[in-house]
C-alpha cells in the first residue's frame, strides 16, 4: 500500500451518501449459486433507481489520517483458505479513511454462497481504538495471495479496492498501474462517473488449481453490471474478463477495459524542476495493435493542458499502457523501482465493432496522481434497458503477450534548437533489425504542420539497434507526428505517433 493507491479511493467520494445499502448489511445465510445469478442480479438492479452504498462509519474510522489507515492491517493467519492449504489465500481491507463503502463478499463452494463474516479480531488496529468485538463493519475490498515467487510463500498478486479499481502483478514485479471495471464520461467536460463494485463472490479453488474465479456486481447511477474474472498468476498474470452491462440510461461515453497509470516525466518530457532521477513513470507509452494490422506506439506525456487523443478502429486486436524502459539506470529510484512496474495489455475477444482507443493525459506536478487513462470507447452508445456483453483478456507483465515481428521504439528524446525548432531522437530495438540491409534502411516521417528536416537513420551499436532522428521546424503547436523505419519498401518497425506541444 502506498499513498497513490490510497488516493484511488477518492474516486468513490462523489457517490458517498448517508443512504444505507440494505443488501450489503443484511445477515445472509448460505444460498444457491450459479454463474448466471450475478447477471440476473445486475439486470434486476438496473430496473430499479440507483441507491448509493453504505458509507457510515464510527468517528474513529471515518476521520483516519493516511498514516493511521496504513497501520490498520488484516492478520495473515486469518486469511481465507489458509487453514485448508489451498493454492490461493484472500485477505481483506478494512473500511476507513477514503474507503468508506461497504462491500459484501461471499465465498462460493459446492454450489453454495455464504457471506464472509467481518470479525474485528482479524485485524490489527495499530494506534486506532478497535471497534467492539460484536461489530459488523464489513469490508472495503480484498487482496489475493498465491505462491508466485516461490512455492513456500504466498505473495500478494492482486487487489480489488476503491470504486471499481483493481490491480495485479506478475512474477518479479511491483504494483504500478490499475485497471477498472468500467469508466463513464472520462475526459468529458461534464465530469466523470465512477461505478462501484458492491458485491463479490470468491470461488474456492480446488487443491492444485492454477487459477481463481471472482464474480463481481457493479453499480452506479447510470448502469449495473455483472463480471467474471478468471485470474491466473505467473510470469505474466492473466485475467479473463466476462462482462455484461445493463444501462439505466444511454451510455454515450462508456470506456471498456479501462486502465489508469502515472507519467510524471521522461526523456521526451523532462521535469520542470531538478530531480536526481532521469524518469518517473509507471508507464511510458500506449501500444495499439489495430484491426488493420498496424502496430502503433504513442509515448506518453505530462502535458501543460489536458490532452485527449482518439485512435479510431474496428475490432482492435489489443491495446495497453506499457512500461518498456526496464533499466534501473534510467530511473535511479531505489524505493519506487519503476523498472519493476507491470505493463497492462487488453486483448478483446470477439467482435467489438467500431470505436476508438482513447488516451487521456492530465497535467500533474506530483507522482502520487494517476494522470493517464486509456480505454476502448464504442462508436455507438450502449442503449438503456439492453444487455451489452463483452469478453476480453488482461495481461499484467513485462510486455505484450505475443512477440512482435517488427522493431519497436524504445526511447523518445527531444531537444530544443532555438525557439521554433526541435530535434527528435528515436531509438529502436528488435531482432528484425539484426538482419536488415543497412544500405536500404530509411526513415519516413510526416507532420500535419511545420516542416520535417534532416531525417537520419544510423546503427546504434550501444544498444544493438538503430536510431532515427529528425528536426521539426516552423511548427505551430500542437503537431501530430508519425514515423516508420523501412527497408526498401517494407516496414521493419512499428508506427511511432506523437503529439508535440511546447
Amino acid at each position: 500500500m502506498n499513498r497513490r493507491q490510497v488516493l484511488t479511493g477518492l474516486a468513490a467520494l462523489p457517490l458517498l451518501q448517508a443512504k444505507p445499502d440494505p443488501a450489503a448489511a443484511a445477515p445472509f445465510s448460505s444460498i444457491d449459486f450459479d454463474p448466471w445469478m450475478v447477471r440476473k442480479l445486475a439486470r434486476e438492479l438496473a430496473s430499479k433507481p440507483y441507491q448509493a452504498p453504505d458509507g457510515s462509519l464510527p468517528a474513529s474510522l471515518n476521520d483516519l489520517s493516511y498514516d493511521a489507515y496504513r497501520s490498520l492491517r488484516f492478520r495473515p493467519e486469518s486469511a481465507l483458505w489458509r487453514a485448508e492449504n489451498l493454492p490461493f489465500q484472500v485477505q481483506f481491507f478494512h473500511r476507513g479513511f477514503l474507503y468508506k463503502n461497504r462491500v459484501t463478499i461471499f465465498e462460493v463452494a459446492d454450489g453454495k454462497a455464504r457471506p464472509v463474516p467481518y470479525r474485528a479480531e482479524d485485524f490489527s488496529f495499530g494506534t486506532i481504538a478497535p471497534p467492539p468485538v460484536d461489530s459488523d463493519l464489513g469490508f472495503a475490498g480484498f487482496r489475493i495471495h498465491a505462491p508466485i515467487q516461490r512455492a513456500d510463500y504466498y505473495d500478494e498478486v492482486s487487489a480489488f479496492l476503491g470504486a471499481a479499481y483493481f490491480r495485479a502483478v506478475a512474477k518479479g514485479e511491483r504494483y504500478g498501474l490499475s485497471a477498472r471495471g468500467l469508466s463513464i464520461d472520462t475526459g468529458q467536460s461534464g465530469g466523470e462517473e465512477f461505478p462501484l463494485f458492491k458485491t463479490f463472490w470468491l470461488e474456492r479453488p480446488a487443491p492444485g488449481a492454477s487459477s481463481m474465479v471472482v464474480h463481481a456486481l457493479l453499480d452506479s447511477k447510470s448502469v449495473a453490471g455483472a463480471y467474471r474474472f478468471t485470474i491466473r498468476p505467473g510470469d505474466t498474470t492473466v485475467f479473463d474478463v466476462e462482462m455484461a452491462l445493463y444501462p439505466r440510461v444511454d451510455l454515450e461515453h462508456a470506456g471498456l477495459a479501462p486502465m489508469t497509470s502515472m507519467f510524471l516525466f521522461g526523456p521526451n518530457d523532462p521535469a520542470d524542476t531538478p530531480d536526481f532521477r532521469t524518469a518517473v513513470h509507471d508507464s511510458d507509452g500506449l501500444a495499439i495493435f489495430n484491426g488493420s494490422g498496424e502496430e502503433l506506439w504513442r509515448p506518453l506525456c505530462n502535458p501543460k493542458d489536458l490532452q485527449i487523443s482518439s485512435f479510431g478502429d474496428r475490432n482492435p486486436r489489443g491495446f495497453g499502457l506499457m512500461q518498456r524502459e526496464r533499466s534501473f539506470a534510467n530511473y535511479q529510484d531505489l524505493e519506487s523501482r519503476f523498472e519493476l512496474r507491470p505493463s497492462l495489455w487488453a486483448e478483446p475477444i470477439g467482435d467489438w465493432t467500431d470505436g476508438a482507443v482513447k488516451l487521456i493525459e492530465i497535467p500533474t506536478r506530483e507522482e502520487v496522481h494517476d494522470n493517464i487513462a486509456a480505454f476502448w470507447e464504442p462508436k455507438q452508445p450502449l442503449r438503456a434497458k439492453g444487455e451489452h456483453i463483452y469478453t476480453y483478456r488482461l495481461h499484467w507483465g513485462p510486455d505484450t503477450p505475443k512477440p512482435q515481428a517488427l522493431a519497436r521504439f524504445v526511447r523518445t528524446g527531444i531537444s530544443a534548437r532555438g525557439d521554433n525548432e526541435r530535434l527528435f531522437v528515436l531509438d529502436l530495438a528488435g531482432d528484425r533489425l539484426k538482419t536488415v540491409d543497412a544500405a536500404a534502411i530509411r526513415g519516413v516521417v510526416a507532420a500535419d504542420k511545420g516542416e520535417i528536416r534532416n531525417i537520419v537513420t544510423q546503427p546504434n551499436p550501444a544498444m544493438g539497434g538503430w536510431r532515427l532522428s529528425f528536426d521539426l521546424a516552423q511548427a505551430q503547436a500542437p503537431v501530430e507526428l508519425r514515423a516508420t523505419v523501412f527497408e526498401g519498401d517494407a516496414a521493419v518497425s512499428e508506427v511511432w505517433l506523437y503529439r508535440w506541444t511546447p
